[in-house]
């Protein structure tokens, strides 16, 4: 099962904040739109969905999702940003952001990801696994992979989702960490990664844990990107014990609201959401996705994306991304 990692502090996320103001007190008397920044089915659709659901029946109004596509969410982000800070507008962002100004940088100067959007909750952190084709590698571990990546530099090809994705960026670090050069393989979006590597058109990819385990048979996982191993992949060690010190790689989700909202209706907001996530049905959907949930302060949620911005940021500056 997912790990819920419940601070003692939890029972009084709602009731130690600070005193609500009329409005907060009466808010909301209307549905809140949840900007999704990718179609109906992808991964952050699949999360945001059961949560709203949930946070509906406990604030008493709709919570509508809204999906809006395009440039990588940026097109949705910079809608979002000209969004009335009156808590009727939330959105779901995800790791992209926190450097899509760096790799969009037309489309994304519409919006400042650190200063336009309030983080209010994690939904979803899920780990990327580093997978292989065992017909085209004949590889055991993780420290095997690095040497014979290290004996002839850019011989092992490994795919990714699509130019500017996090498994783009995690390929990026994995190389600068452990001194390696990949011939690298661009595919189109989604987890599209996997199916390369299925048809051994790949020797290697970053992928999610839910497909890495859906085809366990196919492919061989050397290691995850996360804290700790996944209950999807018991026996996969992390890249720590696999002997790569902290590398951490996750694409992850989270609930944020325009600047300028009031403090008191991130509060309601964080504490519904936060139940959501202890709901046991919540925890076995993202069981089967192979994600995390974290049961969290805002303050805790907000450190964590401004040490993503800033970790993002400065890979997607050293590899001189750009898509535009």
């Amino acid at each position: 099962m997912v790990s819920l990692f419940r601070r003692s502090a939890l029972g009084g996320l709602v009731s130690a904040a600070v005193a609500p103001s009329a409005f907060a007190a009466t808010w909301p008397e209307r549905p809140v739109t949840w900007i999704v920044p990718f179609s109906r089915g992808t991964s952050a659709d699949l999360y945001a969905r059961p949560l709203a659901e949930l946070v509906s029946k406990r604030l008493g109004q709709p919570m509508n999702i809204d999906n809006r596509t395009g440039g990588g969410g940026t097109m949705a982000a910079t809608l979002f940003g000209r969004a009335e800070p009156n808590g009727y507008t939330m959105m779901v962002g995800y790791t992209g952001l926190t450097y899509a100004s760096i790799i969009y940088p037309k489309s994304g100067a519409g919006f400042d990801f650190a200063r336009d959007f309030l983080p209010i909750s994690a939904l979803a952190r899920e780990p990327l696994v580093l997978a292989i084709s065992p017909s085209r590698l004949e590889i055991a571990d993780l420290q095997q992979f690095i040497a014979a990546a290290k004996a002839k530099p850019k011989s092992i090809e490994v795919g990714y989702d699509a130019p500017g994705t996090i498994s783009h960026l995690a390929l990026d670090l994995l190389a600068e960490r452990a001194g390696l050069q990949f011939t690298q393989v661009p595919f189109r979006g989604g987890s599209q990664a996997i199916d390369p590597l299925l048809a051994r058109r790949v020797d290697a990819a970053f992928v999610p844990p839910h497909a890495a385990a859906a085809n366990a048979g196919k492919i061989r996982v050397l290691a995850i990107a996360g804290r700790r191993r996944d209950p999807v992949l018991p026996n996969v060690p992390t890249f720590s014990e696999a002997g790569l010190a902290d590398f951490r790689v996750s694409q992850w989700f989270g609930l944020f609201a325009p600047r300028g909202t009031p403090e008191a209706v991130l509060d309601v907001m964080h504490g519904a959401v936060q139940a959501a996530l202890a709901e046991p049905q919540i925890e076995a959907q993202w069981d089967k996705q192979g994600a995390r949930v974290e049961l969290e302060s805002r303050a805790e949620f907000a450190r964590f994306v401004g040490q993503e911005i800033t970790r993002w940021d400065a890979i997607a500056r050293a590899a001189k991304l750009s898509l535009e």
